[in-house]
C-alpha cells in the first residue's frame, strides 16, 4: 500500500516501516573500521570533506534536532523529550554534529540507535493523520528547492511569504532521506579507501535526485 492510500486512522508506523531496519543497515557499514579509516578525509571531492565518523555523528544528531528540538512541543508533553544532554547532542556548535565529547564510535552508535528508537516510538504512538495534519513553518530558502523536490508532498515553499511549511510526515521522510544519503556518502568514503561496502543503500532519498553529486573515487 502506498503512503497516500494509508488511512489517517492507521498507526503512523505504517507510513515508515523502513525505520525498523534502519539502525542495522547503518551500523553494519561501520562495524570493524579503525580510527584511521573512520577519520579519513580528502579535499578531492566535496562529499569527502566529512569523515565517516563525522557523517555518523551528524546522522545521530539530526534525529534529536528534528524531534526533540524543532518538534518538541508537538511530540512531547511540555516540550521535554527526556533526552539527557540535548544541547550537546542536537544543538552543538560542532556544525550539525554532536559535541566532540561524543567521539567514540560505540557512543555515536548508541545515540543513533536511541534516536531511531525515539522515531519508532513516535510513529507507534501517533496516527498517520496526526503526521499529516501537524506542520512547522521555517524561513524560505531557495537553495533547498532540489531537496524539496524529492518529497512527493508535505513541503510547501512560498517565496512571496518567505516561508517553508513542512508536515510532520515530511519531516520523518526527510530524516530517512538524510540517513540514506549519508550512508551512501559513507560507502563512497570506504570505496575511496579501497574498503569493501556492506549494506545495500535503499535507492530513495536525496542522493537519487537528478543533479545530485554522485561522483565516485
Amino acid at each position: 500500500m502506498s503512503a497516500e492510500r494509508i488511512p489517517d486512522s492507521a498507526p503512523a508506523a505504517a507510513l515508515f516501516p523502513e525505520y525498523e531496519t534502519l539502525y542495522d543497515l547503518i551500523a553494519s557499514e561501520v562495524e570493524g573500521l579503525t580510527d584511521e579509516q573512520l577519520d579519513w578525509t580528502s579535499d578531492k571531492w566535496g562529499w569527502a570533506e566529512w569523515s565517516i565518523r563525522r557523517q555518523m555523528s551528524h546522522m545521530a544528531s539530526l534525529l534529536y534536532r528534528w524531534m526533540a528540538v524543532r518538534w518538541a512541543e508537538t511530540l512531547f508533553p511540555g516540550g521535554d523529550a527526556g533526552v539527557d544532554d540535548l544541547q550537546n547532542i542536537a544543538m552543538s556548535a560542532n556544525d550539525r554534529a554532536m559535541d566532540v565529547r561524543y567521539h567514540d564510535m560505540d557512543v555515536i552508535l548508541d545515540k543513533l540507535r536511541e534516536g531511531i528508537e525515539m522515531a519508532q516510538a513516535v510513529l507507534a504512538e501517533r496516527t498517520a493523520g496526526f503526521l499529516r495534519a501537524n506542520t512547522i513553518v521555517t524561513e524560505y530558502n531557495p537553495e533547498r528547492a532540489l531537496v524539496v523536490s524529492a518529497h512527493p508532498h508535505g513541503i510547501e515553499m512560498n517565496a512571496a511569504a518567505g516561508t517553508e511549511t513542512t508536515t510532520l510526515e515530511a519531516t520523518f521522510r526527510h530524516m530517512y532521506f538524510e540517513e540514506t544519503t549519508h550512508l551512501y556518502n559513507i560507502q563512497r568514503l570506504k570505496r575511496a579507501q579501497s574498503l569493501p561496502t556492506i549494506s545495500e543503500v535503499p535507492e530513495v532519498g536525496y542522493w537519487m535526485l537528478d543533479g545530485w553529486d554522485r561522483s565516485e573515487p
